[in-house]
């Protein structure tokens, strides 16, 4: 039986349950997940389940992103499934395929396109995707190793160890406790990030201020002659993965300092000392994307390059290529 579920009133017991049963879980998917996206004044969330004799099979969980002003934000409508959908071992491809199937008739007057951003490999179920007309594009992901800090050491390669350790001989700390006030600096370096070198949108700072609120959120930046220049925002699901959401730093600015890859250095610490399996450093780029200094960056931490990709369902034609052609206009300004 499919159910159009409302977050604050789902069964959070019932969620816990396929959460810590399933293969393809994620925090992105799980209630708490669902009830942080809710809590944002910004987004429109939705969450669509399955359910076979009282028990959850399967869950789709997201969020409708806009960007911009008026025009740009009608060409910019999107569902984003972060994670991919949390489905039980054994839910029957029928049960799969009218949960899909429920989720594309909610969705198709609402966005142009649906994504997928897949954290587990789905490729069990990869016909039943494109039967149902979610389409699969290659995308990496890079997960490390964090059962132990010996394996996290060990994996590390030698300029990463080398950054760690001059940084901190040199006087950068780590602050495990945030005020909202250092959280507020951070956000502005990171923005200064996105608008001139990722050019991608970025959440406002109410993203950040709930996200600090939440019980499951890490948040680790790094201090340097008194000043906030750098951090990473992570949100974990316990016994399984931490993922790193946000890292930036002012790189380049202090000698010797490295904010960058102390912050991330500090979020496989915090996952291997505190019972993650391990650290998903989360996208990474398209196969054959040449240069992608982000890639590059996170697999000196030893991490491993995976291909979960990404299921797409384009409600809209037309307007998904006009998106796709405004967008790299705007990206090579």
């Amino acid at each position: 039986m499919i159910k159009d579920i409302k977050i604050q009133e789902a069964d959070a017991n019932a969620w816990a349950v396929l959460a810590k049963e399933s293969h393809v879980a994620s925090w992105f998917q799980t209630y708490e997940g669902g009830c942080f996206f809710n809590g944002l004044s910004f987004l429109e969330t939705f969450c669509l389940a399955v359910e076979r004799e009282g028990q959850l099979k399967g869950v789709i969980s997201g969020y409708i992103q806009k960007d911009g002003g008026r025009v740009k934000r009608f060409f910019s409508r999107r569902a984003i499934i972060l994670g991919g959908p949390m489905l039980a071992d054994d839910i029957t491809d029928n049960e799969l395929a009218d949960l899909l199937i429920a989720l594309k008739r909610k969705l198709k007057k609402r966005v142009i396109y649906v994504e997928m951003r897949n954290f587990n490999d789905y490729s069990r179920w990869g016909t039943v995707f494109e039967t149902c007309g979610f389409d699969y594009e290659p995308h990496y992901d890079i997960w490390v190793d964090t059962c132990s800090l010996e394996v996290v050491n060990e994996n590390m390669g030698k300029s990463r160890k080398r950054d760690v350790r001059v940084s901190q001989r040199d006087g950068a700390l780590i602050v495990t406790e945030p005020t909202l006030q250092q959280i507020d600096t951070y956000y502005e370096i990171l923005s200064d990030l996105y608008r001139n070198k990722i050019k991608k949108p970025l959440f406002p700072i109410e993203f950040f201020h709930k996200l600090y609120q939440s019980p499951d959120s890490v948040f680790l930046l790094v201090e340097y002659d008194g000043e906030i220049v750098g951090g990473t925002v992570c949100v974990g699901l316990q016994g399984k993965n931490l993922y790193e959401m946000y890292v930036c730093g002012m790189d380049g600015v202090h000698k010797n300092i490295f904010p960058s890859e102390l912050a991330t250095f500090a979020g496989l610490q915090y996952a291997a000392t505190n019972g993650f399996r391990g650290f998903d450093m989360m996208g990474a780029g398209k196969p054959g994307d040449g240069g992608y200094g982000v890639r590059d960056f996170k697999l000196k931490f030893g991490g491993k390059l995976l291909e979960f990709g990404r299921n797409i369902y384009i409600c809209n034609q037309m307007l998904y290529n006009i998106g796709k052609t405004a967008v790299k206009i705007i990206t090579k300004k």
